[in-house]
């Protein structure tokens, strides 16, 4: 089978580094094919103005882009003028390949505690969740047979942000428990061994929820780092303090259609995953 990963950050080599160890030939598109790591075949393309070549015996397509800030133009350019480049290639090169798109839960709007699964409808709220939203739609009108890999927010090798904060004594508890914010996330291999467990499936699901087993409080995130790094709880946050409440509503992701395609995490909560950040396992790719 061969394979092209469109967007070969971190996430898209670590999807295909695990396809090429299945046996598969896979290609990389991104701006520098030179980091591309072996055995991938790096092509450089900027596929947010370039229409990639797509090679006559793809069989599956991987579209995992990554905008490089928050901005709402950088996030139309990377998801819709990508997506769009991404399609236009396939077109030119009249194949069907197996085509999965990689979005986020950030277009769910729940605000309320409530259980999100892909049967929720996805509202956006947000100016980048809104992009995100639109390029879903250009998918569903140019490739209505794709699969829509929704996934929550990605940690792991080198993505420490939470654990900085706590090392360095920033991080801060909420003055009452419900004031701790909901978090779903999902370990940055965990992702990509999904990916490649949807591609080789028979039947696909059209969205897919990638999160892992256990929505929590960011109180209790922080606790439990606190722990592992041997350091007193942190602080209660003061009206001084910085609110770190951030966007994406208050929700509880389930994981519960993919896990019914056989899907097994290797880190099925961030306890998991976290003690494998801190013990140093993994590499973020480039």
């Amino acid at each position: 089978m061969s394979v092209i990963i469109a967007g070969c950050g971190d996430l898209g080599i670590e999807a295909g580094l695990r396809f090429a160890a299945a046996g598969h030939r896979v290609v990389g598109l991104r701006r520098r094919a030179e980091l591309v790591p072996d055995p991938i075949e790096g092509r450089s393309v900027d596929l947010r103005h370039e229409v990639p070549a797509i090679d006559q015996d793809a069989e599956v397509v991987v579209v995992a882009l990554a905008a490089g800030s928050r901005q709402v133009e950088e996030y139309r350019a990377t998801y819709v003028d990508g997506l769009r480049n991404v399609l236009d290639g396939i077109a030119a090169a009249h194949v069907a390949p197996r085509l999965l798109v990689v979005s986020s839960t950030a277009v769910y709007d729940v605000e309320d505690g409530a259980t999100v699964t892909e049967d929720t409808p996805a509202r956006g709220g947000t100016p980048t969740a809104d992009v995100l939203l639109e390029a879903e739609a250009l998918l569903r009108e140019r490739a209505p047979e794709a699969v829509l890999v929704r996934l929550s927010g990605i940690y792991g090798p080198g993505r420490e942000r939470l654990v900085d904060q706590v090392r360095s004594g920033a991080a801060r508890l909420a003055p009452t428990p419900d004031g701790s914010m909901l978090t779903n996330r999902v370990h940055r291999d965990d992702a990509a061994a999904a990916i490649v467990h949807l591609a080789a499936l028979d039947t696909v699901p059209p969205v897919v929820l990638g999160t892992d087993d256990e929505p929590v409080r960011l109180d209790a995130v922080l606790r439990f780092l606190a722990t592992e790094l041997g350091l007193p709880e942190p602080p209660v946050r003061t009206e001084g303090d910085a609110d770190r409440r951030a966007g994406g509503g208050e929700k509880r992701l389930s994981n519960a259609l993919l896990r019914s395609t056989g899907f097994t995490f290797a880190y099925p909560t961030y306890r998991e995953g976290y003690r494998a950040v801190l013990a140093g396992e993994g590499t973020r790719h480039p």
